[in-house]
């Protein structure tokens, strides 16, 4: 990478700068409504609307602002049963969108929701017999959706947010009747903010679902099982002034604009606390990625440093490693746990995972480099990766590092698909990789480094295709030496040096000593002399 280029992309002191949690919490809340099957601004309006009801209730700023967290957080652990959810229903996706829209409190309903998705795509007398197995274990749903909630509460500790917070997330399933989860727990004792929580995500479900005359009415229907009847009637007698607010192309600025004051910064190791703890989201995303992210990050890190990138890209390298497979959360388990080959389709939604980890991060304008570096990670030097699948998508080092990492981490992980690659193997294929002008060889040689193996120096690859005697009498013409003092240090003619001299003008694409001694700089030739 050359020295224009990293100064077209370095931002010295990005990693010390504070972000605001609703940033992070926000990027992650989209794709947390990916992996539920909900539109991208759910978690961003249910936010809107609770806050909004909050206040309504007359709730206090503390109050308010533990709401505003829980809205955006209330699904983060929803897909940390993901692999077990395929295995019962088939797709741990589309399940969960349609149980967000039943009354878990109806046995008819939640059996007509086991007979349409348990086993789906089995025969029917599997599908029958696992039917079977999950109505007379009840207790399984419970532990599932308690694990859930857990998962919640443990993000946020990691953000280092107010205990109000992590006390409402574990009453994400309750309800004011106190026939949810946790069981004989409802009323007042449950907290304000869960309470507004309940009312704020169904009316946000049911007007994707069915618009705004069938979010009243279910939540008129629910008030005093599911809903503090108090709450319902602020909710339907602000409903139509709210939805009216709701701006769906403007979602991002208009949830951000409703975090209560004061706003909650995060800064250093709370910002690495928060990308340490998506890795862990992800990694529960499936038990063949448990590791993968952190791995990576690990590996990056070790790369970079061993290249020599400045100590604020690599913060921000393993930052970006941390957060890369985020979009993985968005693609149902059965086709990453799929055991044979993917068919077209499922290779379209797998080189969607990329795009999605990009766009988590695009709208905040904080993250959105990070996000563009995370969202590299199968691009290719040639361009044939994805997923724009462009040579300039892979242009700054860090991102060819974090290719490199991504690779080398995931051949040595075992896969549904195949066995983990011993390290000699590993090394073989990354290499073939080099070899095919698909990945940077530095940042290669850097990463089976950092991964332990012992790699030998490459002969170096010049720009422009210099030779190694054109780049001496380039350095020595840097350097203000005359062609026949430059001769005589080299022991060649002065007419030699002459056509050298010629050869080099040509092949930077300039015409005077002045402008090679420029380019010599962009290229950091300079730092290249022996």
């Amino acid at each position: 990478m050359s020295a224009r280029d990293r100064a077209a992309t370095a931002r010295p002191g990005r990693v010390e700068q504070p972000i605001r949690a609703a940033e992070l919490v926000g990027a992650l809340s989209l794709a947390t409504d990916l992996g539920t099957g909900q539109p991208l601004e759910h978690a961003l309006r249910t936010a809107v609307l609770a806050v909004r009801l909050g206040e309504l209730a007359g709730a206090t700023s503390e109050e308010l602002s533990d709401t505003y967290y829980v809205a955006l957080l209330h699904a983060s652990g929803c897909t940390s049963n993901s692999h077990e959810a395929a295995q019962l229903f088939g797709d741990d996706i589309a399940h969960r969108a349609a149980f967000f829209l039943i009354d878990p409190s109806d046995p008819a309903q939640v059996l007509g929701f086991y007979r349409e998705y348990v086993g789906a795509g089995r025969p029917d007398d599997v599908r029958e017999g696992m039917l079977e197995a999950a109505l007379a274990n009840p207790a399984r749903a419970a532990e599932s959706f308690a694990a859930m909630c857990e998962v919640a509460q443990r993000f946020s500790s990691w953000l280092g947010l107010a205990p109000g917070v992590e006390e409402a997330l574990e009453y994400v399933f309750a309800r004011w009747d106190g026939r949810g989860l946790p069981r004989e727990i409802g009323g007042e004792a449950l907290p304000l903010p869960a309470r507004l929580l309940h009312v704020a995500r169904d009316i946000s479900l049911f007007l994707s679902a069915g618009g705004p005359e069938e979010a009243r009415a279910v939540i008129e229907r629910r008030a005093g099982e599911a809903y503090e009847p108090r709450l319902v009637q602020l909710a339907l007698g602000d409903l139509d002034d709210a939805v009216a607010e709701l701006d769906e192309a403007r979602m991002w600025g208009i949830a951000l604009a409703h975090e209560p004051f004061p706003q909650v910064m995060l800064t250093g190791e709370r910002i690495d606390a928060g990308f340490g703890a998506i890795a862990a989201l992800i990694g529960l995303k499936s038990p063949w990625l448990r590791e993968h992210c952190v791995g990576v990050a690990e590996l990056a890190e070790a790369a970079a440093w061993r290249v020599g990138l400045p100590a604020d890209e690599i913060a921000f390298l393993r930052r970006a490693a941390l957060a890369h497979d985020l979009g993985r959360i968005s693609v149902p388990n059965a086709i990453w746990e799929k055991p044979g080959p993917l068919g077209l389709g499922e290779w379209e939604r797998v080189r969607l995972h990329s795009y999605f980890t990009e766009r988590a991060f695009a709208h905040c304008p904080e993250l959105a480099d990070l996000g563009r570096l995370a969202g590299s990670h199968h691009e290719r030097l040639d361009g044939s990766g994805y997923h724009h699948g462009t040579e300039e998508a892979v242009h700054r080092q860090a991102a060819r590092i974090l290719a490199a990492a991504d690779c080398y981490t995931a051949m040595r992980e075992a896969r549904p698909y195949r066995p983990a690659l011993d390290p000699a193997a590993a090394r073989v294929e990354l290499e073939r990789e080099v070899a095919k002008g698909r990945l940077d060889a530095s940042a290669v040689d850097a990463v089976l480094a950092a991964a332990g193996h012992r790699v030998a120096k490459r002969p170096r690859e010049l720009p422009g295709g210099l030779t190694e005697r054109e780049l001496e009498v380039l350095l020595a013409l840097v350097l203000g030496h005359s062609n026949q003092v430059i001769a005589d240090d080299l022991g060649i003619s002065a007419k030699t040096v002459g056509h050298h001299v010629q050869h080099v003008y040509q092949k930077a694409g300039v015409r005077s000593r002045a402008a090679a001694t420029v380019w010599a700089f962009e290229h950091e030739l300079v730092q290249s002399a022996p």
